[in-house]
């Protein structure tokens, strides 16, 4: 039965067995932590002759719309930024063995376009999102926040290990340019960003 902890824990706490005593019974019977945390948390320590359980939050479709558009605009933000250095990279460091037309320039064009309009974006709804958790510190345990959360580390994480590889594989083949090292240093310093602060919000998350 997928609920048998929880109905284990209201019985027990019904039965004023202290919540300590009922954390370590879980944990010798093989219980997670992270199981054995929530289903204590699920009931609230209000004195009351049965348990009182805690309001779970509710993920609206507007919760979930407004998550799922700031994260399309992280990642347009970060994509546009990082061809627009890529851009200027190449200006400034020219190949040779290649011309630089007008569809560069196009390149470019697109590249602001995208980061003016979705960067802004992505500010707004974060300083939106953050006045809800600030009002109400449930909406941090949004599921469409954590899932797209861990999808953007786990993204972020293949990007930096990715990118990591391609410079130890030129490296070692003697083909590392200063072109191509300042293109993977974007690309390292963008991913590492994202990873480093969604990984700070979720300890956060934690420690709240």
């Amino acid at each position: 039965m997928p609920n048998e902890h929880l109905s284990f824990v209201k019985e027990a706490l019904a039965s004023k067995i202290p919540r300590d005593r009922i954390s370590a019974a879980l944990r010798e019977a093989g219980w997670p932590e992270d199981e054995i945390k929530s289903s204590l948390e699920a009931y609230a320590e209000v004195d009351f002759p049965i348990p009182v359980p805690r309001r779970r939050p509710y993920l609206s479709a507007r919760e979930a719309f407004v998550y799922l558009v700031l994260f399309l605009c992280l990642y347009l933000s970060a994509w546009s930024f990082g061809a627009l250095l890529f851009d200027l990279i190449n200006r400034a460091l020219p190949d040779v063995l290649r011309q630089y037309g007008s569809g560069n320039d196009n390149a470019l064009q697109l590249s602001i376009s995208m980061l003016v309009v979705s960067f802004p974006i992505f500010l707004w709804l974060s300083s939106l999102t953050g006045r809800w958790v600030s009002r109400d510190s449930e909406k941090r345990s949004s599921k469409v926040r954590k899932w797209l959360t861990y999808i953007t580390l786990f993204i972020a994480a293949g990007i930096i290990i990715g990118d990591l590889i391609t410079l130890f594989y030129n490296l070692l083949g003697g083909e590392l340019t200063a072109r191509f090292f300042l293109k993977v240093l974007v690309v390292l310093l963008i991913a590492g960003l994202i990873f480093g602060y969604y990984l700070w919000d979720l300890k956060q998350e934690e420690k709240d």
